[in-house]
């Protein structure tokens, strides 16, 4: 079970900074953005998670069932730069989004995940395209479900991924954010 602490003034004391201590504390902050709400949150390592919404609860809740063993404490500070960054990539792709990620997933999911960062701005491909990135055996449907579990969107852009024949595929942060983000990046 994780704890949530809703506080900006909180100091963390943890023995040493241990790398296990530091790695089971995510800092967190929502903002709001013309997609609804976007929950960014950080470890010792980087970015964790992306989360996009239409409420702040909605977005804490999904973050605590991402990681049941982590302390999450709603921090702007601490992730005040990564939002900022996040802000400006929604309102203008074109510019990119460089961060330090800590992606935590399956060997095969951070495969996958690796593969989609290489897709560029403006540019979407298939389920079947990006399962030939990933090997000759690669199954489509393994990769949609590698690109479903990714927690960190936008960064790792599974919104880039549509079905063979162009159209939109399933998103989990639902089909209109995807055809808005493609609509945009569309125009870099």
């Amino acid at each position: 079970m994780n704890l949530i602490i809703k506080t900006d003034a909180l100091r963390l004391q943890s023995p040493q900074n241990s790398p296990s201590t530091a790695a089971a504390v995510l800092s967190y902050a929502v903002a709001d953005c013309e997609l609804g709400k976007v929950l960014v949150a950080r470890s010792a390592k980087g970015v964790c998670a992306i989360l996009l919404g239409d409420n702040a609860e909605e977005l804490e809740a999904d973050l605590a069932d991402r990681f049941p063993h982590s302390t999450l404490i709603a921090r702007e500070t601490m992730v005040k730069n990564e939002v900022a960054k996040v802000l400006r990539f929604i309102a203008k792709p074109s510019g990119g989004l460089q961060l330090t990620l800590d992606m935590r997933g399956t060997p095969f999911q951070r495969h996958v995940w690796e593969k989609l960062k290489a897709i560029a701005v403006g540019r979407t491909v298939s389920y079947t395209e990006l399962a030939k990135w990933i090997g000759p055996l690669a199954n489509p449907r393994a990769v949609a479900g590698a690109c479903a579990a990714n927690p960190i969107a936008l960064a790792i852009p599974c919104h880039r991924v549509v079905r063979t024949d162009g159209d939109l595929a399933s998103y989990r942060w639902g089909l209109e954010r995807k055809r808005t983000l493609i609509e945009k990046e569309a125009t870099v």
